[in-house]
């Protein structure tokens, strides 16, 4: 299985819904709580002038109507590669954005 679709399914398991859209178009019509996530870059390390390790650097913004959503902090249990960045309110919608090596 490519390694995205099996993020997006570990995703879907932490939030507990399908709501989880990769790199949705604004003609998408999304539903609260969900996460949003997409391909930040692709960060590769080099030894010896080979590559030595290649990991895809995504950002995942989680959306919930609740301030107090704890989705966010069930994502940085679950992958030791994640770490939080920051969040933000727009439209009474809170955003908690996180940056996960994958």
């Amino acid at each position: 299985m490519d390694r995205r679709l099996e993020l997006h399914e570990e995703l879907c398991d932490i939030l507990g819904s399908r709501n989880v859209y990769f790199q949705p178009p604004e003609s998408v019509k999304l539903k609260y709580p969900c996460i949003l996530y997409n391909l930040s870059t692709v960060d590769t390390w080099r030894a010896d002038n080979k590559l030595y390790l290649r990991k895809n650097r995504y950002l995942i913004t989680v959306v919930d109507k609740n301030p107090d959503s704890k989705i966010h902090e069930d994502i940085l249990y679950h992958f030791p590669l994640c770490s939080f960045d920051r969040s933000y309110t727009v439209d009474n919608l809170n955003h908690r954005v996180l940056v996960l090596y994958y």
